[in-house]
C-alpha cells in the first residue's frame, strides 16, 4: 500500500470537510489560481487542484514543505533509484543496528526502541546517500514521516507520548503516491503568512490559521527533527528542541495579526474556515480569535457571505465540544491591499 496525501493524522484537517468547502469555493469564486495561506497537510490545494492552473501552497512547518515537494512534485523523481532504496530497506536486520540519535531520544517513548533505531537508520542512509536527487529525498522523506506517523505511540500529535511498557515493534516502511500535476504551476514556501502574502498575488486565497493556543511546532516536533535531521538537543519528558516557528495566531495578538494578514492580501476572493471553539472548557482549545472579530476584519476589504455545518472537531483529549460547527467566510474582495 501507498501513502496517499491524506493518510495522516493532523489537527485540524480539513479532508473531511473538503467536499462542502469545496462545492462553496467553486460556487461564489472565480479565478485560476489558489493560494493556499496555511497549508498544513496539503490536503486542501490537493482536493482543488483540479479546478487551478497554478496552486501556492505555505506552511513553516519544515516536515510539511517536505510533504509537498513529495506529492505536488513526486512525479518527476526517479523511481528507479526509489525503488532500490526499498529493497536496500527491506533488507536491514533489526537486530544489526546501532543506536542512533532517533533512537536515543525517542526509543521507549514515542516508538519502540527497535522501531526508532529503524527509524533512524533509514533517515541517516537518505541523508547519506549521494545518487539522490533532493527530490529523490524528499520523497523518501515523506514516506519515512507517513510511516513513523502511522505507528507513532500517542493520540495523534507529538505534545506527550502515552505511558506504556514494551510498545510493540509495528514499523514499516510504505512510500507516499505523489499526485499527478502534470501541466500545474505549483509554488512553495516555508514563509511567516503575514509576510508571503505582501509577495504573492493570486485569485482566491484559502485561510485557515491555528485559532487557539496549540503551536504546530510543538505538537509535530519530532516529525519536523526527523525531517531536518538537525539533531537539536531536546528538553523535558516529551524531548523537544528549543521553541522554534511559533505562530502569533496561538497567542493574544492573535486578531491584530489576522487583521494585518487581510488588509495586505492580494486576491480577488478570501475564503477563511473556523471552528467555534471558543467557548470550550479547555484553555489549550479556547480560541484566540473570536466569530465577530474575523468577521470585522473582512468587512474591511470587501462583502463577506457566511455558512455553516456541524462538523466533530479532532480532540486527542477527553474534552467534549457540544454543537460544534464549522464556519466559511467567502469574502469578494473590492478594496485593495496596502502594499
Amino acid at each position: 500500500m501507498k501513502f496517499n496525501i491524506e493518510n495522516r493524522r493532523y489537527i485540524g484537517s480539513k479532508f473531511k470537510l473538503m467536499p462542502k468547502i469545496s462545492d462553496l469555493i467553486l460556487s461564489h469564486t472565480e479565478g485560476r489560481s489558489f493560494f493556499d495561506v496555511f497549508a498544513g497537510t496539503g490536503v486542501v490545494s490537493s482536493y482543488m487542484l483540479p479546478h487551478y492552473d497554478r496552486i501556492i501552497l505555505n506552511d513553516l512547518l519544515y516536515s510539511n514543505n517536505v510533504i509537498y515537494d513529495a506529492f505536488f512534485n513526486g512525479y518527476k523523481s526517479n523511481r528507479f533509484l526509489l525503488q532500490n532504496f526499498m529493497a536496500e530497506i527491506l533488507d536491514i536486520h533489526k537486530d544489526s543496528i546501532l543506536d542512533n540519535y532517533f533512537s536515543k531520544n525517542f526509543g521507549n517513548t514515542y516508538f519502540s526502541q527497535n522501531d526508532a533505531r529503524i527509524i533512524g537508520e533509514i533517515r541517516e542512509r537518505i541523508e547519506n546517500n549521494n545518487l539522490l536527487s533532493a527530490l529523490d529525498k524528499n520523497v523518501l522523506l515523506a514516506s519515512l514521516i507517513y510511516s513513523t506517523d502511522k505507528i507513532a505511540n500517542t493520540v495523534g500529535h507529538y505534545e506527550a507520548y502515552r505511558k506504556r511498557e514494551n510498545i510493540k515493534d509495528r514499523f514499516l516502511f510504505e512510500l507516499v503516491k505523489p499526485i499527478n500535476t502534470i501541466n500545474k504551476t505549483i509554488e512553495i514556501y516555508r514563509s511567516d503568512a503575514n509576510d508571503l502574502v505582501k509577495r504573492i498575488t493570486a485569485d482566491i486565497a484559502f485561510i485557515d490559521p491555528p485559532y487557539n493556543s496549540r503551536q504546530y511546532s510543538r505538537f509535530y516536533h519530532v516529525l519536523d527533527t526527523l525531517s531536518q535531521w538537525d539533531k537539536p538537543e531536546l528538553y523535558g519528558i516529551a524531548k523537544k528542541p528549543k521553541e522554534q516557528n511559533m505562530s502569533e495566531y496561538c497567542r493574544v495578538k492573535a486578531p491584530d495579526t489576522f487583521d494585518d494578514l487581510i488588509q495586505n492580501i492580494d486576491v480577488r476572493y478570501i475564503v477563511t474556515t473556523y471552528n467555534n471553539t471558543y467557548a470550550s472548557k479547555s484553555k489549550s482549545s479556547q480560541n484566540k480569535i473570536t466569530h465577530e472579530q474575523i468577521l470585522c476584519s473582512l468587512g474591511k476589504v470587501g462583502n463577506t457571505k457566511q455558512f455553516e455545518f456541524p462538523h466533530i472537531y479532532f480532540n486527542a483529549g477527553k474534552t467534549s465540544l457540544q454543537n460544534h460547527a464549522e464556519f466559511v467566510f467567502i469574502t469578494e474582495v473590492t478594496k485593495k491591499c496596502k502594499s
